[in-house]
């Protein structure tokens, strides 16, 4: 290469100079930049290869928790786990299919793919995801709305069996809940299922226990009935069996009873000696391949007229456009409610065994499992507390107990399903009503709120019973508006108190909770445990009113009426004044408009408020010369709220009370600037960092040898500011 000059004479070409060939001031000025072009193109090597490797680690979680694997000590636990989650995991599949109202097959699906997705894209490394019986119950309803009710209402429909238009409106509403996780994940907005408190969750959890336990009778006392869904459907339901209990299949009922009595009495065995087995005893697969023996050696089919779950090999259907568009709200709740129960569950165990998880890219994980599980048979997919339970308890220690798992249910799927042909639908119905012990329990929080909470008791009863009467969506929207209100109300009438401090401290606390407290004599101190908003301002004036056991704005207009009655008997010669200095009483109130000053200046006296009047004139005494308030809670304050505040201010003021305002937020101090809040009778001078700073200027300010003597008593210390 070559660099052509012009000169004067003639062209020259020259060779490009080599870096050595450089010299002088030019040379060393060519290196320097030379050297920061270098280091600024490794920096950028450096950021982009470190955002590339946070990107990879954000998109696939299973890349960093595997760097750390310890496979001597974790993988023999992990397989153990898995073979024990997977058993459970396959039976729980094929019984809550029929929650969902679709051949059993279908749960086996629901086992295996969303795990194997989430294995790659999940957080938590003990949760076992693959069908749960809340979300399997909602996503009946669905089906048994569009698939039974009108099928009629979908182009297709009428060409296909009931059983083919279930699988497709089940498949839908998957699809449709997978994409809006998916969309919540990528919108970084994981945060909504906060708005889904633990009282909520249990009392809405608890009414669809109660939903799935009248579902499953049917089954239990093998009984051809159909189906309710809406408001009251629950009472219907109840209605349509015991309408039909002479129909009874006796053996389904005798099935049921010693599957539920056995399988309940090993599980107590279990919790009781839980530290003493290596692994529970897998008492629902036990009596699971007995009964599949005996249905299939004494032909309970033919013999006995009883149902079997029969071919387990089903077809995959598309979801269908016009299903998830009649299925929208559905398909938005189940997708809250899902992820809502599994971070809730992750949280639990994340907790436990000291690890993070990602509450947004669990989102992104399980929209993924659902789209992709909805793509190949399976339904809906989140996680059920007994089936992650078993695989933290059996040493689980990583997302490869529930890979494993997912092979056993792949394994049944494409190798042994068939052996299950035999099963009887009643012990699915059994275990499935044994496995709600859990969710059936959570009646007795009804005392635990009642003794620690009654707005949150108020919560769960609310929720429960909505979602018991109308439906588990429709009680789903109560309970959350219940909940929502509950929040407003605890905002706008919070429980407001007087603080005092606690002998021999700095600190100041209710009054009402300590016995060896000292309250400041004159001085007030409020508190606020809340925002101050347009909604609670009116509260807030009215508390302070009743704990400081004077309207200010009254006796102002009190004081207006006397000065203008003294005035007049001053004029008349009604009353007669000592000589005195000609202080004025300055007063800038009006009974109507406190902006409006009445002109005072021209009464050659002062007025003790405190002291005795005229025997015909009578003015209530303000008992505090100080006011403090406390704002260390009051995080926002609103211009509605900050004008009425600024208001009953001024009004404290021109009744000769001091106000201090202690603790204050440097967030709200900043709003209340930035609003014009101060001006010459509002100053910054009334803002302290601590109630006791404001305590003891007070004391300064209003110095009285013995109060002062004995302050600095209790507290053990001299009074300095």
């Amino acid at each position: 290469m070559a660099v052509v000059s012009m000169d004067r004479q003639y062209l020259v070409a020259r060779p490009l100079c080599s870096d050595d060939s450089i010299s002088g001031q030019y040379g060393k000025l060519y290196r320097h930049h030379k050297g920061l072009l270098h280091h600024f193109k490794e920096y950028f090597l450096i950021c982009d290869s470190q955002r590339v490797k946070n990107a990879a680690l954000s998109l696939l979680p299973v890349i960093g928790w595997m760097k750390i694997y310890r496979f001597r000590e974790w993988l023999f636990n992990d397989i153990v786990s898995g073979i024990s989650t997977g058993l459970v995991a396959v039976l729980q599949g094929l019984a809550f299919s029929l929650l969902a109202r679709l051949p059993p097959g279908y749960g086996l699906y629901t086992a295996f793919f969303p795990a194997m997705v989430y294995f790659f894209l999940g957080t938590s490394r003990h949760l076992s995801v693959g069908p749960f019986p809340v979300l399997s119950m909602m996503i009946g309803d669905v089906v048994l709305r569009l698939a039974d009710n009108a099928p009629v209402n979908i182009t297709g429909f009428e060409e296909l069996t009931l059983e083919e238009r279930r699988v497709v409106v089940a498949s839908s509403v998957t699809f449709l809940m997978g994409i809006f996780q998916l969309s919540l994940g990528l919108l970084r907005v994981g945060f909504i299922v906060i708005y889904l408190s633990d009282t909520l969750v249990s009392g809405f959890t608890t009414a669809a226990a109660v939903h799935i336990l009248v579902s499953q009778l049917k089954f239990v006392l093998g009984l051809n009935v159909d189906s309710k869904n809406g408001i009251l459907s629950i009472f219907r339901s109840l209605e349509e069996i015991f309408r039909n209990i002479s129909q009874t299949n006796l053996v389904d009922l005798a099935i049921s009873i010693v599957i539920m009595v056995m399988v309940f009495i090993v599980k107590e065995l279990n919790d009781m000696f839980k530290s003493k087995l290596p692994v529970p005893i897998p008492i629902e697969i036990i009596m699971t391949v007995i009964t599949c023996g005996v249905s299939y050696g004494f032909n309970f089919t033919t013999r006995y007229n009883v149902t079997v779950i029969g071919d387990i090999y089903e077809a995959p259907f598309a979801p269908n456009v016009e299903v998830m568009q009649q299925s929208v709200v559905d398909g938005f709740i189940t997708a809250i409610v899902g992820f809502a129960v599994a971070f809730s569950v992750a949280k639990v165990y994340a907790v436990k065994h000291d690890y993070t998880i990602n509450g947004n890219q669990e989102l992104i994980a399980f929209g993924v499992s659902n789209i992709f599980g909805a793509s190949f048979r399976s339904f809906a997919a989140s996680t059920a507390l007994s089936r992650t339970a078993v695989q933290e308890s059996t040493g689980g220690k990583t997302q490869i107990a529930s890979l494993i798992s997912a092979m056993i249910a792949m394994i049944v799927i494409v190798g042994i399903g068939f052996l299950l042909e035999p099963l009887p639908r009643s012990v699915l119905g059994a275990l499935v009503i044994v496995n709600l012990k859990g969710m059936l329990m959570q009646f007795r929080e009804i005392c635990y709120l009642w003794r620690k909470d009654k707005v949150d008791l108020v919560i769960w009863v609310v929720t429960c019973a909505s979602a018991i009467i109308l439906g588990l969506d429709v009680g789903l929207g109560v309970g959350l508006g219940v909940e929502l209100l509950t929040v407003v109300f605890r905002t706008q009438f919070p429980l407001c108190s007087v603080l005092a401090n606690i002998t021999g401290t700095d600190i100041y606390r209710d009054r009402k909770d300590y016995l060896c407290i000292n309250e400041p004599k004159g001085v007030k101190i409020f508190r606020i445990p809340a925002p101050i908003f347009f909604a609670n301002i009116d509260f807030f004036r009215d508390k302070l009113v009743k704990a400081v056991g004077f309207n200010p704005l009254r006796i102002l207009r009190k004081r207006n009426r006397a000065l203008r009655k003294i005035r007049k008997m001053v004029k008349s010669g009604e009353l007669q004044l000592s000589p005195v200095s000609p202080i004025y009483y300055y007063n800038s109130g009006d009974i109507e408009d406190l902006d409006q000053p009445v002109d005072f200046s021209d009464l050659p006296f002062w007025v003790n408020w405190n002291g005795e009047l005229p025997s015909n004139i009578y003015v209530p005494p303000v008992p505090i010369h100080s006011l403090v308030l406390d704002f260390s809670a009051v995080s926002f304050i609103d211009i509605s709220a900050l004008n009425g505040l600024k208001t009953l201010l001024r009004e404290f003021i021109r009744v000769d009370v001091e106000i201090y305002i202690a603790s204050c937020d440097a967030y709200v101090f900043e709003k209340l600037h930035n609003c014009k809040f101060f001006d010459d009778e509002i100053t910054t001078s009334m803002f302290y960092p601590t109630i006791h700073d404001a305590v003891l200027h007070t004391l300064e300010e209003h110095p009285s040898h013995s109060k002062v003597q004995e302050y600095e008593k209790v507290l053990g210390k001299k009074i300095t500011i």
